[in-house]
């Protein structure tokens, strides 16, 4: 018997057993990412530091300028990522047809249900004891009861399908704190006006689109929670509650506030985001004890001048409005330590800004602006983080190196800068990420070595013709993105940087990769997809920790052999390669791989129906035609 068609039989039945460890995957990256998430694994795509809508001030800390819900957190299992971290593969980098095969039988197991049948019912139950909510408002008079019985001063019926509260709400009058999140409320009782001593009252998430005129009884209440209802504008009563110190209107449909609001005195934290607001009355100037206002995403185009008024203010939200401009008087603000100006409609900063000095943080990311009044930044000497992301910058501010002498971080992303002024960041000891990405760069500067304490830089998307030899002192560089330029060589003294887990490099003009890479031992991530490249240099087997390799889109005609050795690889993409024809036995020996793509790679000399298989059929047969079948 021919000992090929044994071989062949062989291969067959494993790729088709019942019980087979390899399953061929959809032939498309898209294909690939669905079947990532049926089988749970963790996928994380898109640039660091990404913000979501939910997301505060600046990419700040969640929820900063939020009271959080006080209910009882429900019970609930976080589902298990497992395996791929293709998953984090290139986002920054245009995306691709690929082939992808999944390599692993990493399937994540369901957990076991175990049920019972219970002596009264033929239907089996789960073993599993579930908190029982209160559902009627039956149920709601009698905890009304036993609070007023127990003398509790705090209720809280959070969560617990609650859709009228019965009028012997009226006999509460020693509660001090009443929780009602998340419940079918579309109003309120005016018996509530009878909790003279209640100092919070949490009504988010219900459907209120009015509140009772009793209310205004309500002389001790400090915390009043309407986020997430359905107001159309903020009651009259509201503007009664004198002793208020805390007020969230989030997430409602109010399009205008009223002058009244200036008789609210006593409030510290004012939350009106995720409205349809237009303009703020001049009696917001008033709230002379405000410390955080947060009123981003609405519909603003102008401030009041007497917001320079509210002077104890160290937080203000206006991120995500229609700014046109911001009031001169904002230079009073001397206590403000965050401004959210992301994502409106600037032209320009004024330049009173600068009296601000406790401000950490500078983010317009998202504007119109092309430059900022001299000296501004330099005024603001306690930055630690700069993003001018997304705006009309054509040059660095000016001001010099004094400029950010204590910030560790810059994103001048998706600007038109067309030069990095050479000694800018001479004293700029602590800067630590720098992203100039989309910009118009040609060049370098020729202090490039100095910048010893950069972490992560990303020169992405410019016109760079060269990287300087000096990159190699930049000794604590851990991500260097260089995709999308027009490089034809990289320096050999990049192996120095052995720090290094994250090089970029796809999209340039690369004909070959230099020896020295394989110094890179800590080197995670190798992008070179979309070059010139003709060969791989066998020093690549050196990369031990290597997780993810894209060569897709070359001119490779075969692997090194060494790819064998690189025992973490997990993807594999090494799609149009239109000259290669063949793969290494080795390949087989990767035994982390999980994810592979051939798409449009010929690989003609292996049989064309192991190819029209898949890639986990095509690493079948390199492991059982090659000398690593016992392995």
């Amino acid at each position: 018997m021919d000992p090929s068609l044994t071989l062949w039989g062989c291969i067959m039945r494993k790729a088709t057993s019942k019980n087979r460890n390899i399953e061929c995957a959809p032939s498309s990256s898209a294909a690939a990412g669905r079947l990532a998430d049926y089988r749970g694994e963790a996928q994380s795509f898109g640039p660091l530091n990404q913000t979501s809508p939910e997301s505060d001030i600046n990419s700040g800390p969640p929820n900063l300028c939020e009271m959080p819900e006080v209910h009882p957190v429900e019970g609930g299992t976080a589902p298990c990522a497992s395996g791929s971290s293709s998953a984090s593969s290139s986002k920054d980098s245009k995306e691709k047809k690929l082939s992808s095969g999944s390599l692993g039988g990493c399937d994540g197991a369901r957990p076991k249900v175990v049920t019972v049948k219970h002596p009264e019912s033929n239907k089996p139950k789960p073993t599993v004891k579930k908190n029982k909510p209160i559902q009627a408002d039956l149920d709601v008079a009698k905890e009304f009861i036993r609070c007023k019985e127990e003398g509790k001063q705090r209720l809280d019926l959070s969560k617990s399908s609650v859709t009228l509260l019965p009028s012997s709400v009226r006999e509460l009058t020693h509660l001090v704190e009443f929780y009602l999140y998340g419940n079918k409320l579309s109003s309120l009782p005016s018996e509530i006006g009878c909790l003279v001593n209640l100092q919070t009252l949490a009504l988010s998430e219900n459907s209120l689109t009015a509140l009772p005129d009793s209310l205004a009884h309500l002389r001790c209440l400090r915390v009043l929670d309407l986020r997430h209802n359905k107001l159309n504008e903020i009651p009259d009563v509201v503007y009664k509650l004198h002793s208020l110190t805390t007020l969230f209107l989030r997430f409602n449909r109010i399009r205008v506030v009223g002058e009244e609001i200036r008789q609210l005195t006593n409030l510290t934290m004012l939350s009106l985001r995720e409205n349809k607001i237009r303009e703020l009355p001049p009696g917001i100037g008033r709230l002379t004890n405000l410390i955080t206002f947060d009123v981003s995403h609405n519909h603003l185009e102008h401030l009041p001048e007497e917001i320079g008024n509210c002077v104890q203010l160290s937080t203000l939200d206006l991120q995500h409005n229609e700014l046109l401009d911001i009031p001169e008087s904002i230079g009073q603000l001397r206590n403000l330590t965050r401004l959210g100006l992301r994502y409106n409609r600037l032209s320009g900063i004024p330049k009173s800004l600068s009296n601000c000095v406790h401000m950490d943080e500078f983010n317009v990311e998202g504007n119109a602006i092309s430059h900022l009044p001299d000296g501004l930044l330099s005024s603001l000497s306690q930055l630690t983080s700069i993003t001018f992301s997304r705006n009309a910058f054509t040059a660095y501010p000016s001001g010099g190196p004094s400029q950010f002498i204590n910030v560790h971080s810059i994103n001048l992303e998706h600007n038109q800068v067309d030069k990095i002024p050479y000694g800018i960041f001479s004293r700029a000891k602590h800067l630590a990420k720098l992203n100039m990405k989309e910009n118009l760069l040609t060049s370098l500067p020729l202090d490039i070595g100095t910048w010893v304490n950069m972490v992560e830089l990303n020169l992405g998307t410019n016109q760079l013709s060269k990287i300087p030899d000096d990159i190699a002192l930049l000794q604590s560089l851990e991500v260097l993105i260089l995709s999308n330029n027009n490089l034809k060589r990289v320096p050999s003294s990049l192996g120095n940087l052995r720090k290094l887990r994250v090089l970029d490099l796809e999209e340039n003009k690369l004909e070959v990769l230099p020896n020295e890479i394989g110094f890179l031992r800590d080197l995670q991530k190798l992008i070179v997809q979309s070059n010139q490249l003709t060969s791989l240099p066998r020093a690549v087997g050196h990369l031990s920790n290597l997780t993810y390799l894209s060569v897709g889109e070359n001119n490779l005609s075969y692997l090194p052999e060494e790819i064998g050795t690189l025992e973490n690889l997990e993807s594999l993409y090494l799609n149009d390669n239109l000259n290669l024809h063949n793969l290494p036995f080795e390949l087989a020996l990767c035994s982390s791989l999980q994810i592979m793509s051939i798409e449009n790679c010929p690989l003609s000399q292996i049989p064309a129906e192991i190819v029209a298989g898949g890639p986990s059929l095509v690493i079948q047969f390199l492991k059982m035609q090659g000398p690593y079948r016992s392995m």
